[in-house]
């Protein structure tokens, strides 16, 4: 009786067998609910905008359609991508500033409760102050440093959310966790990195995302009141300048994108080192 063995399977090369794998987490990625949703809900605005804009037969210049912007985006291309990348540039240095300023602030007010007692109430007044009336005022002081003075403003309008939210917190530590470390010989720093640091991090990145939007307007704003500006507020003043309405909203919508890949991006950064935080809806 003779014995039969099977040929072994082939099997797939590295290459061949990653290639699927790839695959199929690439359409996974495009077909998640994460990316399809803001996606239909665009496509959903662009709709209801062009319909509201045909069905009560609005000249461009009182609102412009989305059909009417893209004329506009190839007349101007070039210079949405000069100013476009000068617009981009200024605000994420503004908000990198505002990062570094209101985390130190933040930590000293966390840390401290005489500190977060002194500060609390000035920092509070000072974003209370409407920073459409600081634009002009800065303008004037710093005139012909373009940017200088965008990425002040930008700065300016972005950091209180960032210290607040790094003191808040700092400060609902709670203390059983601090007094376990310590009893366990852990050193301040160690408090720090261990329980601190991760506590306020989920706080840290929500209020990230709302002063990337607040940078962008602080920038867009000092772009348009600045004599002689550059970036993108520069061309929609140039648009309104020229009544050239379709310009005027395709900046808009331009700032609008810019906008959302910023926040995108910290949103990624986000579940890089905040994302054990997050809890999946029941």
């Amino acid at each position: 009786m003779t014995e039969t063995t099977s040929a072994p399977a082939p099997v797939a090369a590295p290459e061949q067998a990653a290639r699927p794998a790839l695959g199929r987490r690439v359409a996974a990625a495009l077909g998640s609910r994460a990316v399809l949703a803001p996606v239909i809900a665009t496509l959903v605005l662009i709709a209801l905008w062009e319909a509201l804009v045909a069905a009560n037969g609005w000249p461009d210049y009182v609102m412009a359609s989305p059909s009417d912007l893209v004329p506009a985006y190839a007349q101007y291309w070039e210079l949405f991508l000069v100013m476009g990348w000068q617009t981009l540039w200024r605000t994420v240095l503004g908000l990198v500033i505002a990062v570094v300023v209101g985390v130190g602030l933040g930590m000293v007010m966390g840390f401290s409760r005489t500190m977060r007692d002194a500060l609390y109430p000035l920092l509070v007044g000072f974003n209370a102050i409407p920073k459409a009336t600081v634009v002009p005022i800065v303008a004037l002081m710093f005139v012909g440093a373009h940017d200088f003075n965008t990425v002040l403003i930008a700065f300016m309008i972005s950091f209180f959310p960032i210290a607040v939210s790094v003191s808040i917190g700092l400060s609902t530590l709670e203390p059983e966790y601090r007094d376990i470390l310590r009893a366990l010989g852990a050193s301040q720093a160690t408090i720090f990195w261990k329980i601190a640091l991760p506590k306020t991090l989920p706080e840290f990145f929500g209020a990230l995302k709302v002063a990337v939007t607040l940078a962008f307007i602080g920038t867009n704003l000092m772009e348009i009141v600045s004599p002689h500006g550059r970036g993108l507020g520069a061309l929609f003043d140039s648009g309104k300048t020229n009544s050239d309405y379709p310009l005027m909203f395709a900046v808009l919508i331009a700032l609008a994108v810019l906008g959302i890949l910023l926040y995108y991006v910290v949103v990624v950064l986000e579940k890089i080192f905040a994302g054990w935080a997050e809890r999946s809806p029941g």
